[in-house]
């Protein structure tokens, strides 16, 4: 299925899933396409973000955010353009990054929008490295995470779009890296390629061994967005004021009931305590949307510079976005996943 000038494919949420989210859960219609009133434009997604938090916004559940309703369109970052504009602020053909969802179109005022400079030559970093996962890498490391040349750093999902950031800012401020990834694969491409010192495979049966015998000097920050058995490995390791930034905890999203075994809390809070550490929870553009263009500005250069490398996990087709992000919470992605909704001209 290609985009069309006359239709619009839109995504909806059919049903709350139970557990991990299944193909059901999701119904694909053909819509109008819409039509802009004055001072507004019409939007068409060539790019679309699949993001871990997504999950999270199909549960009927309080939160940071309001659960996506029944029969709406699944919410969801893009990069988009400006097909018609009422609008003085902006002219067909523009580049734009907007929270319009999963579908082909969609009508905006102009406000929320982050115009991108014409000659951007890649406007999918956008969703990636320039964008909301690479704010969150950068903010959260370097605010929370306050990392100081020499101290030890272990960040899980470490090829990941938000961890393999981290690793690479760690290591640009002089730290020791150790990532840790799902397979050898990922594991030789966090080293080779993004630079980490060390990045240990989570599958191998003696992994909290391995963790251990290479934080031989513990672990100052932990930057999390997994949680599970790998916080387990990690928390015995900690040093004396160690801080955690709380960015995620995919192992969880789709659990149904609590964890088997016995009840963790206890030695959380005290390990808390007696090593004097740092845990805080963060959403990045409700902390930290006032920082962007420091980030911009900064990142940029980095890439520009050839010290941060980026790697996109594109899914061809909206139609397709379905599977790329029940792969995202299995674990399957290998960078940012970016669906290819349309072509950059229609």
């Amino acid at each position: 299925m290609t985009q069309s000038s006359n239709s619009n494919r839109q995504v909806l949420l059919a049903s709350r899933p139970f557990g991990a989210p299944v193909q059901s859960n999701f119904s694909l219609i053909y819509s109008e396409k819409p039509s802009p009133k004055v001072g507004e434009l019409l939007l068409r997604t060539v790019y679309l973000s699949l993001d871990p938090y997504m999950r999270g916004r199909m549960n009927d559940a309080k939160s940071y955010a309001d659960p996506v309703e029944l029969g709406d369109v699944m919410v969801g970052g893009a990069v988009c353009r400006v097909e018609e504009s009422l609008n003085d602020d902006y002219r067909k053909g523009d580049w734009v990054v907007a929270y319009t969802g999963w579908q082909d179109y969609a009508i905006s005022n102009g406000e929320n929008l982050l115009k991108l400079p014409e000659n951007m030559p890649k406007p999918s970093k956008a969703l990636g490295v320039l964008g909301m996962p690479g704010l969150t890498a950068y903010m959260g490391l370097l605010d929370i995470g306050q990392p100081k040349a020499g101290e030890t750093i272990v960040v899980a999902a470490a090829t990941g779009a938000v961890g393999s950031l981290v690793g690479q800012i760690a290591k640009i401020k002089g730290c020791n890296v150790i990532g840790i990834a799902g397979g050898q694969e990922k594991c030789a491409y966090a080293v080779d390629v993004l630079g980490f010192d060390y990045c240990l495979d989570h599958y191998a049966d003696d992994f909290s061994m391995q963790l251990a015998s290479t934080a031989t000097s513990g672990i100052d920050v932990y930057f999390e967005n997994v949680g599970g058995k790998v916080f387990d490995a990690v928390m015995p390791l900690l040093n004396s004021c160690a801080r955690i930034p709380l960015c995620g905890l995919i192992s969880q999203y789709n659990a149904t009931e609590l964890p088997e075994g016995p009840d963790r809390l206890a030695s959380l809070m005290g390990m808390l305590l007696i090593k004097r550490a740092k845990m805080q929870g963060f959403i990045v553009f409700d902390d930290y949307g006032h920082c962007y263009g420091e980030f911009s500005s900064q990142m940029s250069q980095w890439l520009n510079e050839g010290k941060i490398k980026d790697k996109e996990h594109i899914v061809e087709g909206i139609e397709n976005a379905v599977d790329g992000f029940i792969g995202l919470l299995e674990g399957k992605n290998f960078g940012k996943v970016i669906v290819r909704v349309g072509p950059d001209t229609l």
